[in-house]
């Protein structure tokens, strides 16, 4: 299989594939910034300075780097154009669009029976402190694009909402929230690949966050028919067939799905269930194209 995997070539990621692939695979870093695309007369092509990216089996997407509007629309156009050629993207650039888009994610889930936040999405200070009230005077503000817990924040305090809507106003920031759900210092992280469905409990004692990435620490968990169906129900409300998905139990005793991560880190995970996760998403790869 010849594997197009845009990332960096300094990726753990790119290094774990390259490790798990057998030695007739060709793989492949791509940088998004080397994309590029010509339209000759009924010919198309996306390319990088060395590669002409149709020419490979498929092409999976590791990174998902910030960039202009334009940037960003650009490269998933190009995704888009891979796939009318029949290339297999994974995840596909629909699914990315969605799963990125925290509020739009959320309407995918609604709609597909899962239960979420209680959320409003916004674009004042005066609207979202009207929101501020609705959800309890207890709230999770997040940038509508991003993910690992970046540039979350906790706010139950009213002039401290004040404050920090009025700043997101200011910066022409969508303002999004949803309820501060109570919990017992651990949520589910579900990571679905094809059919397959793994996962890992996150603990965290010492922040209302569980994310590996800020310290929270991994403990191995076994997935019920209930979690799996959950995962996988998640991951098709995007169009991901390879997914992360966040479950945190609530103290209400609900199962709330609060993010589907289409570009889902597994380093974590694979130490913590002792699986080669790497081979499995390429094995996932390799059944697309045998399927194209």
């Amino acid at each position: 299989m010849r594997l197009a995997i845009l990332t960096s070539s300094e990726s753990w990621y790119f290094r774990d594939l390259c490790r798990a692939a057998p030695p007739a695979d060709e793989i492949i870093a791509v940088p998004f910034s080397r994309l590029s695309s010509s339209i000759e007369a009924v010919k198309l092509s996306v390319t990088t300075n060395e590669w002409n990216l149709g020419q490979f089996d498929a092409v999976l997407v590791r990174t998902m780097p910030p960039g202009s509007l334009e940037q960003v629309v650009l490269r998933m156009d190009l995704l888009g154009a891979l796939e009318s050629q029949g290339c297999p993207v994974v995840n596909s650039p629909k699914s990315l669009e969605v799963a990125v888009d925290k509020y739009l994610a959320s309407l995918q889930l609604m709609a597909a029976g899962l239960r979420v936040p209680r959320t409003v999405v916004c674009q004042s200070w005066d609207e979202a402190m009207r929101a501020f009230g609705q959800l309890g005077g207890d709230v999770v503000v997040k940038p509508l694009f991003g993910g690992e817990g970046r540039g979350i924040a906790r706010v139950n305090d009213e002039a401290m909402a004040v404050r920090a809507f009025k700043m997101l106003g200011q910066l022409n920031s969508v303002i999004y929230l949803q309820e501060f759900l109570p919990h017992e210092g651990f949520d589910l992280r579900l990571f679905v690949i094809g059919s397959q469905v793994l996962g890992m409990k996150r603990v965290n004692t010492d922040d209302w966050r569980t994310n590996v990435a800020l310290g929270a620490r991994s403990e191995k968990l076994e997935v019920t028919d209930q979690l799996a169906d959950i995962a996988r129900r998640s991951a098709a409300s995007v169009g991901a067939s390879v997914a992360g998905v966040d479950v945190l139990p609530a103290r209400d005793g609900n199962l709330y799905v609060l993010e589907v991560n289409a570009v889902p880190g597994w380093k974590s995970l694979a130490k913590t269930v002792n699986t080669d996760v790497g081979a499995l998403v390429l094995e996932h790869v390799r059944s697309l194209v045998g399927r194209s």
